[in-house]
């Protein structure tokens, strides 16, 4: 099978008509990087911090930090995604629901605490298996 790519595409207006193919993709690839990197630092602070609490001698912080980590590990991720995105606004007080809902780049935000929150689940047990 012989296939001819078409590299011109990257220089073509794109749908949005704000720039092209091109511009379309370096944008992604920084929205990509500001979610990874803003997701990544929340989980490494909640994760160490959970993890430590997971190793104490109290077993009520115990439990909470078990809890923590079984909840974010058991739901999916996709699951987790839309109830933060959908479901959360609406269980807010009103204003606060119709604020979040309103934000520029919500998404952006949802996205970053969601996996922040998903990501710590795992390193709060990488932290724990570690002590």
């Amino acid at each position: 099978m012989k296939y001819n790519w078409n590299w011109g595409i990257f220089w073509q207006l794109s749908p949005d008509g704000r720039g092209t193919y091109l511009d379309t993709l370096i944008a992604g690839l920084g929205w990509t990087l500001a979610t990874a990197l803003s997701a990544w630092i929340i989980a490494l602070i909640l994760g160490v911090i959970v993890g430590v609490i997971r190793t104490t001698p109290v077993r009520g912080l115990r439990i909470v930090g078990d809890a923590w980590v079984e909840l974010f590990r058991n739901v999916p991720l996709l699951v987790q995604m839309f109830l933060w995105f959908f479901v959360v606004p609406e269980l807010l007080p009103t204003s606060i629901g119709t604020w979040l809902k309103q934000l520029p780049h919500s998404a952006f935000y949802t996205a970053v605490v969601c996996l922040g929150l998903y990501t710590s689940a795992r390193v709060a047990e990488q932290t724990r298996a570690e002590v």
